[in-house]
């Protein structure tokens, strides 16, 4: 009697044991489906976007001929992006004077694939300027406008680039500007979608920074591959004495409404930052405000960074970006 009531003892005792250890995962099972957005937090390390790098970040260097524009996907891939976002007139002098322009230009795309296979990033567009204004009122300046941005779209295609984007200048008069955009664009377009790319505009100044307006536009172009690209920072309407850069605004569309208006049409967003305070934030700019409007529209592809202040050097101001992006974007998810 005596050993059987031992072996009674234990075998009660492993019994409470195992009851007591599946109570406590019934309730840490229980505790996790009352809070599943803890665990959701806890999980998320990442923004709810994509991050690129646009090459005006790196204007300085490159125009001071400290960098070689063709050596951008290095430097993006050092620092550690996955996509890089070009801009046409870093590349000028690459082609522009050579006695076969044409033939020059090839090659330098040619080497910009090379050199995006080679260190690992994805070509996700190209900001092109001073190719031509697509809001000419005046027809055939128009035209060779739109002549010239087709070898942009050609270069897009052969990279691997899903759009180029373009400006909007023009006329200074709201009706003329708007009937001359929507007629640039519909060419620029029509001949981009037979190369499957995309052609965005920018808010890039006078009017168009004027986001209501630009929304006009796309309604009235109505085509599937044109497109907007928001820019968190520009938004000038008006600057001192008429200037198209470089003097002060006078006035300027308000930006988180602006955004808003574009993002529907959004193919690309550009995260503009100038300045940050000591706690890393963006000192003109809320950003969680901004990537709460760019999530609410679905948007969660890349976002480009475009630094152009003067308090940390490039390279520094790239990545205080990368990080601000990176912490308001995680905090959404």
């Amino acid at each position: 009697m005596k050993f059987s009531l031992l072996r009674v003892t234990g075998i009660s005792a492993f019994m409470l044991l195992f009851l007591f250890a599946f109570s406590a995962c019934k309730d840490s099972s229980k505790k996790n489906e009352q809070h599943p957005e803890a665990e959701a937090v806890a999980s998320s390390k990442e923004p709810f976007f994509k991050i690129s790098l646009a090459e005006w970040s790196l204007h300085e260097p490159i125009m001071e001929g400290s960098m070689d524009a063709v050596d951008f996907a290095e430097k993006a891939n050092e620092l550690g992006f996955e996509g890089i976002e070009y801009v046409s007139q870093l590349y000028t002098d690459k082609y522009q004077n050579a006695d076969d322009p044409e033939a020059a230009f090839n090659a330098l795309i040619d080497t910009l694939k090379q050199k995006s296979e080679e260190y690992h990033v994805r070509n996700v567009l190209i900001m092109v300027d001073n190719e031509g204004d697509l809001a000419s009122p005046d027809e055939e300046a128009r035209k060779q406008a739109v002549e010239n941005h087709k070898k942009w779209v050609d270069a897009a295609q052969k990279l691997g680039c899903h759009s180029i984007r373009v400006n909007l200048f023009g006329s200074e008069d709201r009706d003329v500007w708007k009937k001359s955009s929507v007629a640039g664009l519909q060419d620029i377009s029509k001949y981009a979608a037979d190369k499957n790319i995309n052609v965005l505009v920018e808010n890039h100044g006078y009017l168009s920074s004027d986001a209501k307006l630009l929304v006009e536009v796309m309604e009235e172009v109505n085509m599937e591959n044109c497109g907007t690209l928001p820019d968190f920072g520009n938004f000038c309407l008006r600057r001192e004495g008429g200037e198209l850069w470089d003097a002060p605004c006078v006035k300027e569309y308000p930006k988180y409404e602006g955004v808003e208006e574009m993002m529907p049409y959004a193919r690309a967003v550009s995260a503009k930052t100038f300045a940050f305070n000591d706690e890393g934030e963006e000192t003109t700019i809320d950003y969680g405000r901004m990537l709460e409007i760019v999530k609410e529209a679905g948007y969660n592809s890349y976002i480009g960074i475009e630094y152009e202040g003067t308090g940390l050097p490039p390279e520094e101001g790239i990545l205080a970006t990368k990080q601000l992006l990176i912490d308001k974007g995680t905090n959404l998810n």
